[in-house]
């Protein structure tokens, strides 16, 4: 192996021996994972029956986990606490399934209580389930996206994807889109202008692509592409490498109007024009603004050809509401700001 075809060899040997063994632990680990489930399935399920059918009394629970911890005391599984919390978890899924669905059984024990003690149906603990599965999140990541509701905001964005993307790319896009997105990353106030939003976005741009979810590429600011010898400026544009588009994402500090619908239009012909390679699917807009009208962004949509979606997005507003209501406003400022500039003659 001196020879250096040799080390190659060598070394591409071992890389691919230490994948394969890697690859064996992780397997292993999710079937005993799964058994495990299995195993509590059926405990969950005993606990349930005698619970329902004999009169062992209220310690019941409390003697099953002094009998079980005699019995096996190099496991922690059997603790009270945890009989109870797997008495808890076959009761959630057993309202629907006979047996341990096959995507909660993929994921560990801690994601699971932690779901059960958050979540109170069986579709949503599912899409967490599905989620943690494909992205493996930890249980802090599991914990952040369950208390900002990642729920109920995937797929909620207003868009035209079904009209203007093959029906399975379609609903990948649709589901990849928030609505609203949380920026309270950003520490700034419910009134923050465009420019300041947008460089806070850039400036957090770690926890920014963690809002915006899995896949997304950061590939520029104020992005610009030039146009018949005119420059224009994308706000924030991005590359999704599981949807294998490009993504233009227009910022807009007030309530959604028409006209901005228009104006991404042009960026994503652009974009599908200059950047846009044969293997890439359709170039895909998404407009982030303050508040929207559903209505009216529907309308919008109903016949533009180019594939975008319309979301809302929130901020940090840590002024009370007893307070703010006594600020003056922007339009207020502005007036005032006039007034003295005309008085002063400047």
């Amino acid at each position: 192996m001196d020879n250096i075809p040799g080390r190659q060899k060598y070394k591409f040997w071992i890389e691919n021996l230490k994948s394969k063994i890697h690859s064996a632990r992780t397997k292993l680990a999710l079937t005993i994972n799964s058994q495990l489930l299995e195993l509590y399935w059926e405990i969950g399920e005993e606990i349930v029956e005698r619970q329902e059918n004999t009169n062992w009394g209220s310690k019941f629970i409390e003697q099953t986990a002094i009998e079980l911890k005699n019995e096996f005391p190099e496991i922690r599984g059997f603790s009270r606490r945890n009989l109870y919390a797997i008495r808890q978890w076959y009761k959630f899924y057993s309202k629907k399934y006979q047996f341990v669905p096959q995507s909660v059984a993929q994921i560990p024990w801690g994601h699971n209580r932690l779901i059960i003690s958050k979540i109170k149906n069986v579709e949503e603990a599912e899409f967490y389930c599905d989620l943690i599965i494909k992205n493996s999140w930890d249980r802090d990541t599991l914990e952040i996206q369950i208390t900002n509701d990642l729920f109920s905001k995937t797929g909620k964005a207003v868009n035209n994807f079904s009209d203007t993307l093959p029906a399975p790319q379609s609903k990948l896009v649709a589901e990849t889109l928030k609505d609203p997105y949380n920026f309270d990353f950003l520490g700034l106030q419910d009134y923050a202008l465009e420019q300041a939003i947008e460089g806070e976005l850039v400036n957090n741009i770690t926890q920014f692509l963690l809002e915006l979810g899995k896949g997304f590429a950061f590939l520029g600011r104020q992005f610009k592409m030039e146009i018949s010898e005119t420059d224009y400026f994308i706000d924030l544009l991005f590359y999704h490498l599981e949807l294998r588009c490009y993504i233009v994402i227009e910022l807009k500090a007030g309530k959604f109007k028409p006209e901005y619908a228009g104006k991404l239009n042009f960026y994503l012909s652009s974009v599908d024009s200059q950047l846009k390679k044969p293997e890439d699917n359709k170039s895909i807009g998404i407009l982030l603004c303050k508040s929207k009208d559903r209505i009216v962004a529907e309308y919008t949509l109903r016949d533009i050809n180019k594939p975008m979606g319309i979301s809302e997005y929130r901020l940090n507003d840590s002024i009370p509401d007893n307070i703010k209501a006594n600020l003056p406003s922007i339009e207020q400022l502005e007036n005032k700001l006039s007034k003295e500039t005309e008085k002063t003659g400047n």
